[in-house]
């Protein structure tokens, strides 16, 4: 097999493939042209978006050509796969904002050169396609009952498909049939909820241009406790700093299940495998391999000066009392007037106002179940379990700082000002 479809497969990125022995010799016989898409659904991707362009850039790496397909087009409609119900339609122009935001974070992950590495808009021939010649040069080659044999559709069907979202598979088929007439492009990639859109492009370009195109999917990433990979528990871990801060970030990679290192080490970041293996090895700190991997997959998506920040500020959190090891100006913040803490703070609501927890219930019930912790004047951290005790200055360090964490991972550092309430 190619070398770069035997890395792919090392790493995890092989689920399933068209023709995987003719696209090795496709491979073998020169640079291919690939394509993997994102719909500009929302201002920024998350983590989950990114596993297909780990892949592109292992490919980009090996010598072929990656394209970056932004569905300006397609969002229009929205993609029915892995979805229960029908996606909210989005203004055109906020569309086109995003697909601005979203290129640009690719841009930044892969770096767009025009030759190896090239970004696309379907924008550009979906906009203003002529419906009744579409459906004539393009439906026709479609058979209703095979795309209702696809598990997206099925999946659907059960609570109500709408026809604008049955058109989205014969649109992302014409774009792959674009793409090959525009730039060669032979290959798509995608996560496995894509196979059924991936397959129908590729037989769509072998009925209208008689030639080979491949399909090659990657298994949907889950955590080693079945979770879908890349969920916090303020949703999901997004690449935009202003909605999941670079020291989020660096967190939850660092608290991933010890099962689950190996596999995220091979998959998110371009250690080589056999390092990837020696970190997990036999007798090695898992705790060592976490910060790796924490430290890695922050500085592809923030940049090393932001990883090592993060780092510092894991270490000022997770160190005991003021000469930690680290930097707690990266550890997550919030100002809160310290006449609060003069008047005595009730530490239910302080853990509430602070925003560990959603509510003064659901931080009433983390003090009483022994989940919040407090620090005094010298940074050590100490559990409160009286839902009425109350948080006085006596706490504050000589900063007018304390700690707050709540559980076993989440922490945040209070501020004290001179103002009034």
């Amino acid at each position: 097999m190619n070398p770069v479809l035997e890395t792919l497969k090392t790493r995890g990125f092989f689920q399933q493939c068209t023709n995987p022995e003719g696209l090795s010799n496709l491979m073998n016989e020169g640079p291919v042209a690939f394509y993997v898409g994102c719909d500009p659904t929302g201002s920024s991707l998350h983590i989950g978006h990114m596993v297909p362009f780990f892949a592109y850039r292992h490919l980009r790496d090996a010598g072929h050509k990656g394209l970056a397909l932004i569905g300006g087009g397609t969002a229009r409609i929205g993609d029915p796969s892995g979805k229960s119900e029908i996606r909210k339609m989005l203004s055109y122009e906020q569309l086109d904002k995003n697909a601005d935001s979203i290129r640009a974070q690719l841009d930044r992950f892969v770096g767009f050169d025009g030759k190896n590495a090239t970004s696309v808009n379907n924008k550009d021939w979906l906009a203003n396609l002529n419906y009744i010649d579409f459906l004539r040069d393009i439906g026709s080659h479609f058979s209703v009952n095979r795309m209702l044999s696809f598990e997206a559709y099925k999946m659907r069907l059960e609570t109500g498909l709408s026809f604008i979202e049955f058109n989205y598979q014969l649109l992302q088929s014409f774009d792959f049939l674009e793409l090959y007439r525009r730039h060669g492009c032979r290959l798509q990639i995608g996560g496995d909820d894509q196979w059924g859109n991936i397959v129908a492009g590729v037989e769509l370009i072998r009925r209208i241009e008689g030639a080979e195109a491949f399909g090659l999917t990657f298994p949907l990433v889950t955590t080693s406790d079945g979770k879908k990979m890349g969920k916090t528990e303020k949703g999901a871990l997004f690449l935009d700093p202003a909605v999941t801060t670079p020291y989020e970030f660096f967190q939850y990679w660092r608290n991933v299940h010890d099962q689950d290192i190996l596999r995220f080490l091979l998959m998110f970041t371009f250690l080589p495998a056999d390092e990837c293996k020696s970190l997990t090895g036999e007798g090695k700190n898992p705790n060592d391999a976490k910060e790796r991997l924490a430290w890695e997959v922050t500085a592809l998506i923030h940049g090393k000066e932001e990883a090592d920040k993060a780092l510092a500020g894991a270490k000022a959190a997770f160190g005991r009392g003021n000469n930690a090891q680290g930097d707690k100006s990266a550890m997550p913040k919030t100002e809160i007037a310290r006449s609060k803490f003069e008047a005595g703070y009730n530490v239910v609501d302080l853990f509430a106002d602070a925003g560990l927890e959603p509510s003064k219930s659901e931080a009433r019930r983390l003090v009483q179940q022994g989940g919040a912790f407090v620090s005094d004047s010298s940074g050590e951290l100490a559990a409160v379990n009286d839902a009425k005790a109350l948080i006085g200055t006596d706490r504050l360090n000589a900063d007018g700082e304390l700690t707050l964490r709540a559980g076993k991972k989440r922490f945040l550092l209070i501020l004290t000002n001179t103002r009034g309430a």
